[in-house]
């Protein structure tokens, strides 16, 4: 099977032309794969049955890999079968029916509603940068903004009369999004009494600038919501993703509609949004399991 292996890598790299570290990562996952059967004192490719590839693929979850690790290496075997079937150096393709394992998603961090509450109180509205942390968490909050979305947005796409934002999110898909009353009195203290002092004498159309005057970074935004986080002493993992994700489980929680939320949060599949249901569970059961006399 080694010969076959040097085979298929050689047809990788001279017909399809992939690089070198991919035909090095088909390299590792197959010798991996054929040494395991060898293991198991399979040494012809025609011995090969469609059990052992799936024995195979559940050696390595015992082993505690990755689930797209597994998935990586199940690829290989797929395009290794592929190649063995169409150059008529094995029979059937026994591993192209087979399934990649489900990819298990973490579920995103959130805060609760009182924990929102600290961290949006936090900022220290005496000074010019507590105003516009201020703006900038709130305006998180009420609209789910992902954070490269908030430093880009531009004065023109803020609508405080009406109480929209107009913002561009992947693939420069322009949405439009509603803010609430605290957010509205937290911009509108921000545009009144600190950008003008920002911005001076430049040119600048971004909302949001740095002491400079010019856009803030997601750098600084990174460290403005941690030194937030810590100062309304907070002490769960938070990210400037952590917003948005308690935006949408909040509204969720509340009765919101999933295709109204996917609308908001700018996705595409709704299935991307649907993660916040399962967060929704998981906080009902842990409810349960607390305050359950027989939980």
């Amino acid at each position: 099977m080694k010969t076959l292996l040097e085979e298929f890598l050689n047809y990788l790299s001279v017909e399809k032309g992939l690089s070198k570290n991919t035909i090095s990562s088909y390299r590792m996952d197959l010798e991996h794969f054929i040494a395991q059967l060898g293991s198991n004192g399979i040494t012809d490719i025609d011995k090969i049955r469609r059990q052992d590839i799936t024995n195979y693929l559940l050696f390595l979850k015992d082993k505690g890999m990755a689930s797209n690790s597994i998935s990586r290496a199940l690829v290989a075997i797929k395009m290794f079968y592929r190649f063995l079937v169409q150059e008529r150096l094995a029979k059937d393709d026994i591993a192209g029916v087979l399934d990649a394992p489900k990819l298990i998603r973490p579920l995103p961090n959130v805060l609760g509603m009182a924990e929102v509450d600290k961290l949006l109180t936090a900022p220290d509205i005496k000074d010019w940068q507590g105003i516009r942390d201020k703006a900038a968490l709130e305006l998180m909050y009420a609209t789910g903004m992902r954070v490269s979305e908030l430093v880009e947005l531009a004065t023109e796409g803020l609508n405080l009369d009406v109480g929209f934002i107009k913002c561009k999110g992947k693939g420069d898909k322009e949405r439009i999004v509603p803010i609430g009353k605290s957010a509205k009195e937290a911009l509108s203290r921000y545009i009144e009494k600190v950008r003008p002092k920002l911005l001076k004498s430049k040119q600048d159309t971004h909302l949001f600038l740095s002491r400079l005057g010019r856009k803030i970074s997601r750098q600084s935004f990174w460290k403005m919501i941690k030194s937030n986080a810590k100062r309304a002493r907070i002490k769960k993992g938070i990210t400037p993703h952590t917003l948005r994700h308690s935006f949408a489980t909040h509204l969720l929680e509340r009765g919101a509609d999933l295709r109204v939320v996917q609308e908001m949060l700018g996705h595409v599949d709704i299935s991307t949004t649907q993660i916040y249901t399962h967060i929704n569970k998981e906080r009902l059961k842990s409810i349960h399991r607390q305050f359950h006399p027989r939980a």
